[in-house]
C-alpha cells in the first residue's frame, strides 16, 4: 500500500488529506515557475516528483478527494516570456503514480470497477520504462514537422521547434502518417553524454549541470538554437495527441506503427496479459536500470486497448486508464537537529525535522516532514504503534526515506544512540506566529491556531492563495511578491490588492523604488490588478481559500447556486442547521463514547433528532442546509467548513469589503445541446449497463449537474434496483423517474 509515514493512507482522515493539498499547491507552483520559466530549479527533480506523486497518491487512495486533486494538480508551469506560446490540440497530461504492488493490483480492480469487469475478464496493458526527461509535443501536416512546444503548463506550452529540428531522433518529414499527428515523447540525455558535457563545461570554465534530466531540459529551452545543436539531446516517443486518423487499434502497435514511421521507441516496451505480466516486466527492469545508459524513475501502464481508453478518458490532469509504477525509496541516517513548528493557511501547525545535511539517492536532504503530534510520539490516527512505538526527539540517530512522498521522512529512530539528555517533544499549544492558543479537536490529528486573521502566517498563506494560478492569478502578482507586500503592510487582506494603486502608485515613486520593480513593470502590475477585476464566481470561490473548498468544490457551488449573492443568502440561511448539524455529532460522539464504556448504545439513536430538535431549525434553514450538502462533492464537511466562514463576523466583512471592487461574472451556461443540458440528475440503486462513475461522468460531458441527492431542484431521478428512500422521495416531490433503459435512450441521440 501507499505510505503516508505515519499511517496507511486508509486510515487518516480525508480532513487531513484535503488540508495536504492545499499546502502542496504552492510549494509544487513556485516549483514550476523556478524550473519552467527560469531554468532555476530551487528543489531537486526528485523532489519535485515527490511533491507531485503526493498529490497523486492522496487521491487514488480518496475517492472523495480524487476530483479535487486531479484539478488542484498543476501540470509544468506558464511558458516563459522568452519563447512564443502554442495552445495544445489536446492537453498534455500528466500521470498517476503507484509505489508497491498492491497499488498496481488496486489500479487494475479500480479500471475494472469503472468498466463493469470480472477479475477473470482478460485486461490487456503495454508497459514501458518512465523516462526522466523533458516531455515534447511534436506536431506534423501532411507528414511535415510544422512546429514542437513543451509541455508548459499542459495547456500551454514553448514553442521549440527550432530547437527540436536539431535533434537527430526528431524526424523532420514522414512518410505513410495521418493527414494531422501530434507525437509526444521525452527529450532526455544519456549518462555517457552527460558527463561529456559536463567535462567540456567544466574545461572552459562554464555551469555544469546537477543531473542529465537539468541538462536536456536547459538545452532544449535555449534560445539560441545553436546551442541546442551542440548539445547531444535524443527522444523517445512514448504516445500522441491530435490525430486525423487513428494509429492502429490498440497502444502496443500504435507505437509500433510510430517506429516504422521512424520515431525512436523504447525497445522494453512490452505487451502485458495480466498484472503478473506487469509486475514481472517492472523487476525486470528494475534490474537493468542501472546499465540502460538514461535515467528512469518507474515504469508505465496503460490500458492497451484504444476504446477501451476513449471509455476511461480523463481526470482533469491525468489519464485513467495509466499509472506509473515508481521505483522504491532509498534510505540514509543523520541526525535530528531541531523541529520547527510552521504555520499553514488554514491555521494548521505543522512539524517539520530540521535535519544534519544527508545525501539520499542522489538528493541532499535537511529537512522531513513529522506530520502531527501523534506521528512523533509513534502512534497513528487510530492511536496504533508505528515504528514499534518510539518517539522522536531532538539530537536522535534517525533513518531518512524519500519515495514518491512530499518531502523526505523519518522511517526509524535508533534508540541506542540516544543521547542521555534527549527528552519527548512537547507540541505547542500556543501559535508560534501570533501567540493564539493552538487547539486539537475531537477527531483532529492537527493543531490550529485559533488566531484567524490576526495571525499573520495565515493571512500570508492565504493571500499567496488568493493570487495562485488557479485563483486570481494576476501576472506580476505571485506568491513571493504578495507576502512581501504583506510583510510591509501594504496588503493586509485580499481586497488591499485591487487598492494597491490608489494607495501606493502616485506618481509609481513607492513602488518603483523597490527593488525588483520599475515604472514599466509597477504599470503593468496595477493594469494587470484591473483586468482580474472580474473575476469568474468559481474562480472567486476558491480563491477565498476557505477550507476544504478546492477548485472542483468551487466549480460545483458556482454552478449550483449561480451568482454570489444567491450563495451568501443560502450560506446565511444555512448556518442554523449547520449549527444544528454539529452539535448533534457532537452529542452523538459523546454519547458513543458513553455508550462503549456503559454498554447503553441504544440511546444513540435518539441523540441527533434530539439535538437537532432542541436547536428549533426553521424550515428555510433546513432546506437551505440540505441542498448545500446535496450538492454532488459538497456533503457536511464542506458544508460546515462553507458557513463556519460565511458566519465569522471577520471573514464575512473581509469578503464583503472586496465584492465591492470586483464584477462577478456567472458561470458560463452550458454550450452542448443535449436532452439533459441544464438539468439536475440523481442516480440511484444499481446501475446494470455501466458503473456509476461512467454514468456521471456521462451526463456531465451533455452539460447535466450531478446531485448526490433528491431535492425540489432534481429534475431526473435515474434509479437502478434497490433506489430505496431517494426514489420515494422523488416521487414525493414530483421529479421525473427514469430506469437506466430510460435514461439511455433519452440520451441515445447524443
Amino acid at each position: 500500500m501507499i505510505q503516508s509515514g505515519d499511517t496507511d493512507l486508509n486510515s487518516r482522515t480525508s480532513d487531513e488529506a484535503r488540508r495536504q493539498f492545499l499546502e502542496l499547491q504552492e510549494q509544487l507552483r513556485a516549483a514550476d515557475l523556478a524550473y519552467h520559466q527560469a531554468d532555476d530549479p530551487q528543489i531537486s527533480d526528485a523532489d519535485y516528483d515527490a511533491k507531485k506523486n503526493r498529490y497523486r497518491a492522496l487521491a487514488e487512495q480518496f475517492p472523495e478527494l480524487s476530483e479535487i486533486a486531479t484539478e488542484l494538480e498543476t501540470v509544468g508551469a506558464p511558458v516563459s516570456s522568452g519563447f512564443g506560446k502554442i495552445t495544445h490540440a489536446q492537453r498534455m497530461m500528466s500521470l498517476g503514480n503507484a509505489f508497491d504492488d498492491d497499488d498496481v493490483r488496486d489500479f487494475d480492480r479500480g479500471l475494472r470497477k469503472y468498466l463493469g469487469l470480472e477479475s477473470a475478464d482478460s485486461l490487456a496493458y503495454t508497459a514501458e520504462p518512465k523516462i526522466d526527461g523533458l516531455s515534447l509535443s511534436l506536431r506534423y501536416e501532411n507528414g511535415a514537422l510544422v512546429h514542437a512546444a513543451t509541455r508548459g503548463d499542459g495547456t500551454v506550452g514553448e514553442n521549440v521547434t527550432e530547437n527540436a529540428r536539431t535533434i537527430a531522433d526528431i524526424p523532420q518529414k514522414i512518410d505513410d502518417a495521418p493527414a494531422v499527428l501530434e507525437v509526444r515523447g521525452e527529450v532526455y540525455m544519456s549518462h555517457e553524454d552527460f558527463s561529456a558535457l559536463n567535462e567540456r563545461h567544466t574545461a572552459q570554465g562554464g555551469k555544469t549541470f546537477a543531473n542529465p534530466r537539468n541538462a536536456a531540459a536547459g538545452s532544449l529551452r535555449q534560445l539560441n538554437a545553436e546551442i541546442t545543436r551542440a548539445r547531444p539531446l535524443r527522444f523517445f516517443a512514448y504516445s500522441w495527441g491530435e490525430l486525423s486518423e487513428p494509429l492502429a487499434p490498440t497502444q502496443f502497435y500504435a507505437l509500433e506503427r510510430l517506429r516504422v514511421m521512424g520515431f525512436q521507441t523504447n525497445p522494453l516496451i512490452k505487451h502485458c496479459e495480466s498484472i503478473t505480466d506487469l509486475i514481472t516486466h517492472y523487476r525486470k527492469i528494475e534490474k537493468q536500470r542501472a546499465t540502460l545508459g538514461y535515467d528512469i524513475d518507474g515504469v508505465v501502464y496503460k490500458v492497451d486497448t484504444l476504446a477501451l481508453q476513449a471509455r476511461l478518458g480523463f481526470r482533469s490532469t491525468t489519464p485513467r486508464w495509466a499509472i506509473a509504477h515508481k521505483f522504491p525509496a532509498e534510505l540514509a541516517w543523520t541526525r535530528l537537529e531541531g523541529i520547527d513548528i510552521q504555520v499553514g493557511r488554514t491555521g494548521a501547525l505543522s512539524p517539520v525535522a530540521r535535519l544534519q545535511s544527508v545525501t539520499v539517492g542522489g538528493v541532499v536532504v535537511s529537512n522531513a516532514t513529522l506530520h502531527n503530534e501523534d506521528y512523533i510520539t509513534g502512534r497513528d490516527s487510530k492511536g496504533e504503534e508505528i515504528r514499534g512505538g518510539k518517539d522522536i526527539r531532538v539530537g536522535d540517530w534517525v533513518q531518512i526515506y524519500r519515495a514518491g512522498d512530499v518531502i523526505p521522512k523519518i522511517a526509524d529512530v535508533d534508540l541506542t544512540k540516544r543521547p542521555d539528555d534527549a527528552v519527548p517533544f512537547v507540541f505547542p499549544t500556543v501559535c508560534p506566529e501570533c501567540g493564539s492558543d493552538a487547539v486539537r479537536e475531537d477527531g483532529d490529528a492537527v493543531h490550529r491556531c485559533t488566531g484567524g486573521m490576526i495571525c499573520p502566517a495565515q493571512t500570508s498563506e492565504k493571500l499567496k492563495h488568493f493570487v495562485s494560478r488557479a485563483a486570481f492569478d494576476i501576472d506580476g502578482l505571485g506568491a513571493k511578491q504578495v507576502e512581501q507586500f504583506h510583510a510591509d503592510g501594504w496588503v493586509k487582506e485580499p481586497v488591499d490588492i485591487f487598492d494597491l494603486q490608489e494607495n501606493y502608485g502616485s506618481g509609481l515613486q513607492q513602488l518603483k523604488n523597490r527593488e525588483g520593480w520599475g515604472g514599466k513593470s509597477a504599470d503593468n502590475l496595477f493594469a494587470a490588478i484591473e483586468d482580474k477585476r472580474r473575476i469568474p464566481l468559481a474562480k472567486l470561490i476558491f480563491a477565498l481559500g476557505i477550507r476544504h473548498v478546492g477548485e472542483v468544490g468551487a466549480r460545483d457551488l458556482a454552478l449550483h447556486y449561480g451568482d454570489w449573492s444567491t450563495m451568501a443568502a443560502a450560506l446565511d440561511l444555512a448556518q442554523l442547521a449547520a449549527a444544528a448539524h454539529r452539535a448533534a455529532d457532537q452529542a452523538e460522539d459523546r454519547e458513543r463514547q458513553a455508550a462503549a464504556r456503559e454498554s447503553r448504545r441504544a440511546r444513540i439513536s435518539e441523540t441527533r433528532t434530539a439535538a437537532v430538535a432542541e436547536r428549533e431549525v426553521p424550515e428555510e434553514a433546513a432546506a437551505a442546509w440540505e441542498d448545500l450538502i446535496g450538492v454532488d462533492g459538497i456533503g457536511a464537511v464542506l458544508g460546515l467548513s462553507l458557513c463556519d466562514a460565511f458566519g465569522n463576523s471577520e471573514e464575512r466583512a473581509a469578503f464583503d469589503r472586496l465584492l465591492e471592487k470586483l464584477t462577478v461574472l456567472p458561470p458560463e451556461a452550458p454550450t452542448n445541446d443535449s436532452p439533459v443540458t441544464g438539468l439536475t440528475v440523481v442516480f440511484t440503486g444499481t446501475l446494470e449497463k455501466m458503473t456509476r462513475a461512467e454514468a456521471k461522468a456521462r451526463a456531465e460531458s451533455l452539460g447535466a449537474k450531478v446531485a448526490g441527492s433528491v431535492s425540489k431542484k432534481t429534475d431526473i431521478l435515474v434509479a437502478g434496483p434497490g433506489a430505496g428512500s431517494k426514489e420515494q422521495k422523488a416521487r414525493d416531490l414530483g421529479v421525473r423517474i427514469l430506469d437506466e433503459d430510460g435514461w439511455l435512450e433519452l440520451i441515445a441521440a447524443v
